[in-house]
């Protein structure tokens, strides 16, 4: 695949990529790259104190990565490189930029804040109630299990930062709704699908999917992706993916080919079901914390009253004892099961952006966020075991811990932080 730039390279291959990454940072050790190093810093300082304006800051970012790249073609420390090299380090350079800026430039306007809030909560109602057949979807193209693996590559957006893995997660989205097109019609001995077929089953998965901040992360990637890398594939699937967001942006009861009153209804009854499940969920809270006198109360007496409420309000039968308390063996099997059982299982955990991370997607600035969420983790877990009267396991021993290469290298912060030769020169 020719994502541009890079002839014939896969720059979108997960074998490639992390060899891109660690070499643009070794490079970057290097005295000689001591005044790319000032560069860099000057430029997110400079941009990071600017006030946000997303037309400026696009063309800035586009013109700074240009300047670069054409100072890395002259420079000794890519002499004699060949075209995919000087691609990777161009590559590199994107990520650590963009990772540097991204609190600073993703969803930086609040209408985009707003946009993004109220998109969700449309496709939050509109996923309760449309179908394949609304959508003109054809049977043979109907197929749970590619759907369901499309949209969990479509909600791994926002674990990243750099617009290029961003990128990368449509892609992979698009590929596997394409092939699962391609594979159907080939089945059928029929016309290779084409965008008429493609875009629908994009439309549908992206409503079940509805990954937080849709607008933003599309817009990020649009202004932020370095133009001359953002062709061929790679821009096809971008373009789908924005008409996509765009026609749900603007769903009506004609392009789900749908009588007027009986789409406002169904809205409505969606609106009414949702609603009913967040007040649901909030009287329980509510009851919860009328039992507790105050902050002395046994968690025994707590267990109880939460039990007799839910047992009485929400079962409707009246209390039994309890025989034995379930381990939390059986607690977490049966967990397990009801996710399994869920459409959207991934859902579960939105809240836990480390969950599906690798060591290089980790930055200096997650290690805080992240310990603590460890120490929630733990915390909970050891208030669970010890309110529940179970025996707490003692982990094992890991042994010595080594340093990964990621934390050396500290990936997303990069070593343009360290105290490096580049930087004592």
């Amino acid at each position: 695949m020719d994502a541009g730039g890079g002839g014939n390279t896969d720059v979108f291959g997960s074998s490639t990529a992390p060899l891109t990454w660690h070499d643009f940072l070794d490079r970057m050790r290097h005295p000689s790259a001591a005044d790319f190093v000032k560069s860099i810093k000057s430029f997110i300082v400079s941009f990071s104190n600017r006030a946000p304006d997303p037309e400026k800051d696009s063309a800035s970012v586009q013109e700074f990565l240009l300047n670069m790249e054409g100072a890395f073609k002259v420079h000794m420390l890519w002499a004699g490189s060949s075209e995919e090299e000087l691609e990777s380090a161009g590559e590199g350079l994107e990520k650590y930029i963009m990772t540097k800026l991204f609190n600073r430039a993703f969803a930086s306007l609040p209408e985009d804040v707003k946009h993004d809030e109220e998109l969700y909560e449309k496709i939050s109602l509109l996923q309760q109630f449309v179908t394949p057949e609304n959508l003109d979807i054809k049977p043979n193209f109907r197929n749970e299990t590619s759907w369901l693996l499309a949209q969990k590559e479509l909600q791994k957006i926002n674990m990243y930062k750099a617009p290029r893995d961003k990128l990368v997660c449509i892609l992979n989205c698009c590929k596997v709704i394409n092939n699962l097109l391609i594979n159907a019609s080939i089945a059928l001995k029929d016309n290779p699908p084409g965008a008429d077929d493609f875009l629908p089953v994009l439309i549908y998965v992206t409503l079940k999917a509805n990954p937080p901040q849709l607008y933003s992360n599309l817009l990020y990637i649009e202004r932020y992706r370095r133009r001359s890398r953002l062709v061929s594939e790679s821009a096809y699937f971008f373009t789908n993916i924005v008409s996509a967001e765009s026609f749900i942006w603007n769903i009506t009861a004609e392009s789900l080919s749908m009588d007027e009153m009986e789409f406002q209804r169904k809205m409505d009854s969606a609106r009414a079901y949702l609603l009913g499940q967040s007040t649901d969920i909030e009287n329980l809270k509510d009851q919860a914390n009328e039992s507790i006198p105050d902050h002395k109360t046994q968690a025994s007496e707590v267990q109880r009253s939460v039990g007799s409420y839910m047992q009485k309000n929400v079962y409707n039968v009246p209390p039994t004892p309890i025989v034995k308390a379930p381990s939390l063996s059986d607690l977490e099997n049966k967990g397990a099961s009801e996710i399994l059982k869920d459409d959207q299982p991934i859902k579960y955990f939105q809240e836990y952006p480390f969950l599906f991370a690798q060591p290089g997607d980790l930055t200096v600035d997650d290690v805080e966020n992240l310990l603590n969420c460890y120490k929630q983790l733990v915390f909970k877990y050891i208030s669970l075991s010890k309110g529940m009267g179970i025996p707490i396991a003692s982990p094992a021993a890991s042994g010595t811990q080594s340093q990964s290469k990621a934390d050396t290298d500290k990936e997303s912060e990069g070593v343009i932080e360290e105290e490096t030769s580049a930087e004592k020169v």
